[in-house]
C-alpha cells in the first residue's frame, strides 16, 4: 500500500479517478437532488418500436434499420479484409475468420454426431446467425447510438397520439361527424395528458444541466385552463363547429408552432423549488438517430424466422415430405388420438420456439439499453464504462446462445423417430 501511495504516477490517476467520480455524482441526476445537476441531460425516448427518422421517398426509414446497415456493411468489410489475400499462413482478418470458422466446424460436427462433416449442413446458417447478432449487438452500443437525435415536435406527438383517440370518439358517438370527433378527441388528449412533460431544445440541443427536472408540462407549451376544455367539449356535443373559437384556434396555434409559453416551476419535494423560464425554446422529445438493431422486436422475429424456417427445410431433406411431416400430421385412426395430439403439440412447439427466440434476444439487448440510458443519466461520464464491458459480453453470450439453439433444433429436425426412440432408451 505504502509503494502504491509513493508513486506519483499511480497518486495521480487514483486522485483523478475519484475527481471525475465526484463530479458525475454531482453533475448527475443524483447531485440534481441538492441543486447541482449541472451534466444532467433529458432521458431520450424510449419506445419498443423503433422510430422513423426519415422518409426515403415513401419508405419510412426507422433508426434500427441504420444500425442493421451499418453492422452488415461492417460484417462486408471484415469479409473482404479476411479474403482479400488469402495465405497458406493465415494472419489478421483472415486468421481471425478461420478461427471463427474451426471453432464452429468443430461445434456442430460435435452437437450432429461427432463424426467429421456431419454437421456440416448446419455450418453456414449456424456461423452466419453468430456474426449478425454479435456485431449488430456490438455497434449498438456505440457512442452517440440512442443520444443523438431529432426533435419530435408537439405537432407531430399531438398527430401520433390522437389517433386512438379519434377511433375511441367514433366507437362511442358514431352520429358525430369527422370535425366533431378530432375536436374532442383533441380536447380530451389536452385534458389526460396536460401533465406530460417534453424537453426545451436551444435551437437543435439541449443544453447541460437541463436534466428530467427540467423537461416542460404540456400545459406550459399549449395554454389552456380546464374551464375551457369543458366549455369547448359541451359546445361540440350540442352539435356546434368550433374551428373559429379563439380558444380552439388559440390551442391549435399552440400545437402547431410548438414552444414553451411560459416559466414553471419545479416542486421537488419538501421547500425545494426551482425555476425554469424556457419561454421561446423549441419543446418536443429526443428521437434517437441511431438505435441497436437487435433492440427492434422486427429484427430478432426476422433472424428467428430465418433460423426455424431453415430448420423446417432441413427436416424435410433429411427425412422427407412424409417421415417430416408425419411428426406433426398424425392419422388419429391409426396411430390413437394421444399421438395426434403429441404431432399437434409438435407443430405448435416449432411456433413457441420462433416465439422464444425473438423474445430472448430482444428482451435482453432492450434492457441493456435501457440500462446503459439509466446509468448515463445517474452518473455522466462514467456511469456507463463498466456497463459497456458488460454488455459486450452480453452481446457475444447472446449470439452464441441463438446460433447453438439453431443448430440443437436443426440436429432435432433431421433426427428420425427412431433416432429420438434410441436416445430415450438410451438415457
Amino acid at each position: 500500500m505504502g509503494k502504491l501511495l509513493s508513486s506519483p504516477k499511480i497518486l495521480v490517476i487514483a486522485i483523478a479517478a475519484v475527481a471525475l467520480l465526484l463530479v458525475s455524482v454531482a453533475g448527475g441526476a443524483l447531485g440534481a437532488s441538492f441543486g447541482l445537476g449541472f451534466l444532467g441531460g433529458p432521458i431520450p425516448f424510449i419506445s419498443i418500436p423503433a422510430e422513423r427518422v426519415a422518409f426515403i421517398g415513401s419508405y419510412p426509414l426507422l433508426n434500427s434499420t441504420i444500425m442493421f446497415w451499418f453492422g452488415g456493411l461492417i460484417l462486408i468489410f471484415i469479409a473482404w479484409r479476411a479474403g482479400r489475400n488469402v495465405t497458406d499462413v493465415p494472419s489478421g482478418w483472415q486468421n481471425f475468420m478461420e478461427m471463427i470458422y474451426d471453432f464452429f466446424n468443430n461445434t456442430v460436427d460435435g452437437v450432429a454426431g461427432g463424426t467429421p462433416k456431419a454437421g456440416r449442413r448446419f455450418l453456414a446458417l449456424v456461423s452466419t446467425i453468430f456474426m449478425v447478432v454479435v456485431i449488430i449487438n456490438w455497434v449498438g452500443i456505440l457512442p452517440g447510438v440512442g443520444s443523438v437525435g431529432r426533435i419530435e415536435t408537439i405537432e407531430e406527438w399531438v398527430h401520433h397520439h390522437i389517433e386512438d383517440l379519434e377511433a375511441a370518439e367514433h366507437e362511442k358517438h358514431p352520429e358525430y361527424n369527422d370535425t366533431q370527433v378530432h375536436q374532442l378527441a383533441l380536447i380530451h388528449l389536452l385534458e389526460e395528458h396536460g401533465d406530460d412533460t417534453f424537453v426545451a431544445f436551444d435551437g437543435m440541443f439541449v443544453p447541460l444541466g437541463q436534466g428530467e427536472q427540467a423537461r416542460v408540462p404540456l400545459k406550459h407549451i399549449v395554454t389552456f385552463t380546464d374551464d375551457e376544455l369543458h366549455h369547448l367539449a359541451d359546445e361540440v356535443k350540442h352539435g356546434e363547429d368550433i374551428s373559429h373559437d379563439p380558444v380552439f384556434e388559440r390551442i391549435e396555434h399552440d400545437i402547431h408552432e410548438g414552444v414553451v409559453k411560459e416559466a414553471f416551476t419545479y416542486d421537488a419535494g419538501g421547500s425545494s423549488e426551482t425555476d425554469y423560464n424556457f419561454t421561446g425554446q423549441t419543446a418536443g422529445l429526443l428521437v434517437p438517430y441511431l438505435r441497436g438493431a437487435s433492440t427492434d422486436i422486427n429484427t430478432t422475429l426476422a433472424i428467428a424466422i430465418v433460423a426455424m424456417f431453415t430448420v423446417q427445410i432441413w427436416g424435410f431433406r433429411a427425412l422427407g415430405v412424409r417421415g417430416y411431416g408425419g411428426k406433426f400430421l398424425v392419422n388419429p385412426i391409426s396411430q390413437g388420438p394421444i399421438a395426434t395430439f403429441v404431432g399437434v403439440l409438435e407443430g405448435f412447439g416449432e411456433l413457441t420456439r420462433t416465439i422464444s427466440f425473438t423474445f430472448r434476444l430482444f428482451g435482453n439487448m432492450f434492457a441493456g439499453e435501457i440500462l446503459l440510458i439509466a446509468m448515463a443519466f445517474l452518473l455522466p461520464l462514467v456511469g456507463i464504462i463498466p456497463f459497456m464491458g458488460l454488455e459486450l459480453f452480453v452481446g457475444v453470450i447472446q449470439a452464441y446462445i441463438f446460433a447453438m439453439l439453431t443448430l440443437v433444433f436443426g440436429v432435432m429436425a433431421v433426427a428420425s423417430h427412431g433416432d429420438h426412440d434410441s436416445h430415450a432408451e438410451d438415457h
